[in-house]
């Protein structure tokens, strides 16, 4: 089987499509947004490779894994076992790190338990191995008349029953054990739960210390070294337990470390974790700046969120008992008041009482104490709340370093045990090119050597697989939670490389996102060399690197949404280029190109960010030019989502509409004046259930409703403007509640969606869908596509002008009442930016875009600038995060931060128009938009494959 053959698709858009994929390459699915190219990658080839896997599974084991459902296809024949890389963030668990997802971290935790040097954290020097004679010596110096119990330590924290143990005690003349921390008699019948975890320490010997007695000491400490392989544990009585190993004891402080294992240095088990913040390196506290984060508001504006939430009768007097007491304006920014006032707020009066008055009916009582502050009354109503009202507490907390082990996760005895002078922590602490040196670099014995050899192959290679996937930046240390989707993607990749599978059929959504084109061609590497495992690599993308370093590519269309679905070619890149139907074919050969701007826009203006520091930017200073098309650019961590995501949104937030979000570590801003507001355009859904959709979300359906309403038959009927509303009861299906299908629940199957029986999928009930305008009623408009409803209420102006808006931006063929969970991030991103350019504005408009190429073809590309370009022309400011070449050559004017990502980066390499930044030789963006405003582009750079 050479081929995977796909018959009569039908899933979502696809018109019944057929397609053949040749096994054992790299195929990219190309087309515009909407086409159908994730349908087809994920929700058809993935899905049902995914389902014959799982249905060849049990019943009862099916229960447990998450079921897709059976895709609208007629047969697909050559699947392999496949797994899907797709877009989303890798874990939530605070646990993760980027070293436990790529398995780094388990090779690490071996190679310091097999040749770490141990060190002494009391005094510093190394510790050797520790003889009986020694421990002996060591015990006798506790002093005469000290009572004390041998211990040999047989079973540490493992599971099982140990009936042979106990047995083989018995008949070795033992008469005591102590499990669990409690002594028990051997004589009695001991039973354990084989699945709990056991402590069995053997009593040796009970001594008291006194002359004459070293003999039986040192026979007592020989029988528990050889009875518990050279452990012993010692008890003295009201002092605590000392561990002693031959292996390693520190002679002079008497510090003895249990066996150096693996576990020791995890941080999700309790022998390795911190115990004070249970391996998760960070603790909890109130955060002043998330309980004030706008210190421009007033105490009388609400300035402290936990004050501004209670109710204000009951609450008053004590605001103006405070007020009175230190004597301050109530109308006075927060930030202006003396610090012992606002310490007072935060942190309670100490002994200091204030007067505060209550009003208990007709009598004015006057209560004299001193305040808590509102931290320690958030943290005893945090303690008390229940599970459900602890979200309202959480918002004001945030995280510290835990102050034992200061965010190393694990117990301060395994951050003494180093290699080359670095513990394990200060090793995941570096970025992945630090690491890769560090480890290339190690200065090792020759027993040494020969141990680590193996251990030290994994490591590097996976090392390397991830500065393939351009992610040489980030350090392995770093949470997962705080991973783009676009770097959560590209560590399953080299997670998935380092797995070393073959046969197996991966599904990529998108790898480019986010990767700047400096590491285009290593990602692109990366991903032949899981095709060369003799992999079948599918892979759905837009980027012409990608494309055309392809064996093999699909390109759906002609268009997107009613109007895609269709294959308009099959075969290899070279043949693509000379497609004459094909659009994707046409902006590859150079037939068709996005044109570079005539003229760069001036500047009208700049608004100056001050002290920019929020995670790695170096206290930049920043001017964005306003009235212009601005692009932010740099390599993969570099800092500017930091710097505008972060910093410059809720800043310009807070001084615009004296919001309470928090901002990132910067000085200030200045300029701000010369705009009146703020929006942030990004990617997310439009909604989260299918009741969304584009019509509701626009809110032209609001004006069609009001047309319904004023028809004849509905002024005769009494029907208001609700009666065509599917979300509230009146004109609804009450059948189906308004959603025009029923949920069917299956035990062992995936849940089963079907049509309602009643309205038949109409949503509405009978007596509403009796109105009809122009013959249409309101479920007929609905299915309406934006093209067709224009010509439908082309004598409706308003309802037009939506319409129009929505068809300008490439959104001709969605359905107004298509569900917002099927669009595309692509698509709700346009909705967004339609929604905005139908409104009336001021032309001071400050818009906020982050990577809005994500998911676009590059037809739709040329539609978004243009459609950015209207917006800048109205003389709004629009200034986007992309990596975009085509996107960066038509700016007004760029903000290169760099030079490298993570700490090596966060500064300003280059600023200016496209032809100021080619001229930097330090910027990596303007080395390549070089090619693009030059011309000097090679189209016959890729591949010329024969067909296959």
């Amino acid at each position: 089987m050479d081929w995977i053959i796909v018959k009569g698709a039908r899933q979502h858009n696809l018109k019944n499509l057929d397609v053949k994929i040749p096994r054992n390459k790299m195929v990219v699915i190309t087309g515009p947004s909407g086409s159908g190219k994730s349908t087809l990658a994920f929700d058809t080839i993935y899905a049902e490779g995914q389902r014959r896997y799982v249905e060849s599974l049990s019943s009862y084991a099916r229960q447990f894994l998450e079921l897709m459902d059976k895709p609208d296809v007629d047969y697909i024949e050559g699947l392999s076992p496949a797994i899907s890389i797709e877009q989303k963030t890798l874990s939530k668990n605070p646990r993760s790190t980027v070293g436990t997802v790529t398995e780094i971290y388990d090779y690490l935790r071996l190679l310091f338990a097999r040749i770490g040097h141990v060190y002494c954290y009391s005094c510093g020097k190394e510790i050797k191995s520790q003889h009986a004679p020694q421990i002996v010596d060591t015990i006798l110096s506790y002093g005469a008349g000290t009572m004390l119990t041998i211990l040999a330590p047989i079973v540490r924290g493992r599971k099982g029953e140990y009936r042979k143990e106990l047995d083989e005690l018995r008949k070795q003349g033992f008469t005591k054990i102590k499990l669990n921390g409690e002594i028990v008699d051997l004589s009695e019948d001991i039973t354990l739960d084989k699945n709990k975890k056991h402590e069995i320490d053997v009593i040796i010997d009970r001594i008291k210390i006194r002359d004459g007695i070293e003999r039986r000491l040192f026979e007592a400490v020989e029988l528990a070294l050889n009875k518990a392989d050279g452990l012993l544990k010692v008890e003295l009585e009201g002092k605590g337990v000392y561990i002693f190993s031959e292996k390693f004891a520190c002679p002079e402080c008497g510090i003895s470390y249990p066996e150096i294992t693996p576990r020791m240095f995890s941080f999700n088990n309790p022998y390795g974790a911190c115990p004070t913040c249970y391996g998760l390196g960070v603790k909890e506290y109130f955060d002043p700046d998330l309980i004030v984060p706008n210190q421009d508001l007033s105490l009388r504006e609400g300035a402290v969120i936990p004050w501004s939430e209670k109710n204000p009768v009951h609450f008053l007097p004590f605001i103006e008992g405070f007020v009175k007491h230190y004597k301050i304006d109530i109308r006075q920014p927060f930030k202006a008041l003396p610090k012992h006032v606002r310490d007072a707020i935060f942190y309670g009066t100490g002994n200091e009482e204030i007067e505060f008055y209550y009003d208990r009916g007709s009598r004015r009582e006057v209560v004299k104490r001193p305040y808590e502050g509102v931290i320690k009354e958030l943290e005893r109503e945090y303690q008390y709340a229940g599970s459900y009202e602890k979200d309202r507490y959480e918002r004001f907390i945030n995280l510290i370093p835990c102050p034992v082990c200061n965010g190393a996760r694990l117990k301060k005895e395994m951050l003494w045990v180093k290699i080359n002078g670095l513990n394990i922590d200060e090793v995941s602490r570096m970025t992945i090119v630090q690491c890769l040196e560090f480890f290339k670099n190690l200065e090792l014995s020759e027993k040494e050597t020969e141990i680590a050899k193996t251990i030290l192959k994994e490591i590097t290679s996976r090392l390397n697989f991830l500065v393939d996937v351009g992610l040489d930046y980030i350090t392995l240390s770093r949470n997962s939670a705080t991973l783009s989707s676009g770097e959560s993607q590209r560590i399953r990749l080299a997670t998935q490389i380092g797995s070393g599978l073959t046969g197996v059929l991966y599904v990529l959504d998108e790898p480019s996102i986010g990767l700047h084109q400096r590491d285009n061609e290593r990602l692109l590497t990366t991903l032949r060399r899981l095709r060369d495992l003799d992999n079948t690599v599918i892979v759905v993308e837009h980027d012409y690197e990608a494309i055309v370093s392809a064996d093999y590519v699909v390109d759906l269309g002609p268009g997107a949404g009613e109007n895609g679905g269709y294959v308009v070619f099959q075969g290899t890149p070279h043949e693509l280029s000379l497609h004459e139907e094909s659009i994707t074919g046409k902006y590859i050969s150079g037939r068709e190109e996005i044109k570079i701007p005539d003229i760069r826009r001036k500047p009208k203006g700049f608004i100056r960010i001050k002290g920019a520091r929020t995670n790695n930017l170096k206290n930049i200073d920043v001017d964005l030019p306003l009235g212009v098309f601005t692009v932010i650019t740099g390599v993969s961590g570099s800092g500017k989502s930091s710097l505008i995501v972060d910093t410059l949104y809720p800043l310009l937030k807070q001084k615009l509409y004296r919001s309470k979000d928090r901002v990132g570590d910067v000085d200030g801003i200045e300029g701000y004046e010369a705009i009146d507001s703020v929006i942030d355009i990004d990617q997310s859904p439009i909604g989260r259930t299918p009741r969304s959709n584009p019509a509701t979300y626009t809110g032209v359906f609001t004006y069609i409703r009001e047309l319904f309403a004023k028809l004849p038959e509905s002024r005769i009927r009494g029907y208001k403007e609700g009666r065509f509303s599917f979300n509230v009861k009146g004109g609804r299906c009450e059948t189906c509640a308004g959603e025009g299908y029923v949920k069917i629940e299956m035990q062992f199957l995936p849940d089963v969606y079907i049509v309602c029986d009643i309205c038949k999928g109409k949503r509405y009930n009978r007596d509403t869908l009796e109105v009809r305008y122009k013959g249409k009623n309101i479920a007929d408009v609905l299915e309406m596509t934006v093209t067709q409803a224009m010509e439908f209420f082309d004598s409706i102006p308003h309802i037009k002008n939506k319409l129009k808006v929505l068809n300008d931006v490439g959104l001709g063929y969605i359905r107004l009442g298509q569900a917002a969970t099927t669009l595309s991030g692509g698509e709700a991103q346009r909705i967004k930016l339609s929604r905005e350019l139908s409104k009336k504005e001021t032309g001071k408009t400050f818009y906020i875009l982050d990577e809005p190429t994500t998911g676009l073809h590059f037809a739709d590309i040329e539609k978004l600038i243009r459609v950015l370009n209207e917006l800048v022309e109205r003389g709004n400011t629009v200034l986007v995060i992309e990596h975009n070449m085509d996107v960066i050559k038509c700016a007004d004017y760029i903000i290169d931060l760099g030079p490298e990502g993570g700490e090596r980066g966060g500064k300003i390499v280059v600023k200016g128009t496209p032809e100021d930044v080619i001229n930097c030789t330090e910027s990596h963006t303007g080395r390549f938009l070089k090619k693009y405003l030059t011309g000097s582009i090679d189209l016959s750079s890729y591949r010329r494959k024969k067909s296959l």
